[in-house]
C-alpha cells in the first residue's frame, strides 16, 4: 500500500504540464534552473518552486557547480516514471536551440 500512496503522489505531480516537461528536459542532460528558465518562458522563482516539489518528491537530485545548481532525473529506482518518460516527446531539439545561445548564464 505504501508503494501505491508513492506513485500515487508521484503521478500528481506529473499531472502539471510544466512538472512534466521538466522531468522530459532533465531526461536529456542536466540543466540549471536558467536554462529551464530560458526553454519554458516561466519566471526563475515559479520554476524552482516546481524543481522544489519534484526534489521534494525524490525525482531529480541537485548538484552545486561554482555558484550554480544543475538538476539531474533520480529515477533510476522509479520505474513507472522511467516507463512515462518514455511516451513523451523528445525535447532534444529545445535543447539544441538553448546550446546555440550566446547569452547563457551558467
Amino acid at each position: 500500500m505504501e508503494l501505491i500512496q508513492t506513485m500515487s503522489e508521484h503521478f500528481k505531480l506529473l499531472g502539471d504540464k510544466s512538472r512534466l516537461t521538466i522531468l522530459a528536459l532533465l531526461r536529456e542532460k542536466e540543466l540549471c534552473v536558467c536554462d529551464i528558465v530560458e526553454i519554458l518562458q516561466m519566471s526563475q522563482p515559479s520554476i524552482s518552486q516546481h524543481l522544489r516539489k519534484l526534489k521534494d518528491a525524490g525525482l531529480v537530485s541537485e548538484t552545486r557547480k561554482k555558484q550554480w545548481i544543475y538538476y539531474s532525473l533520480n529515477i533510476g529506482d522509479k520505474p513507472h516514471i522511467q516507463t512515462v518518460l518514455e511516451h513523451i516527446p523528445s525535447l532534444k531539439s529545445k535543447l539544441d536551440e538553448l546550446e546555440n545561445n550566446k547569452d547563457r548564464c551558467c
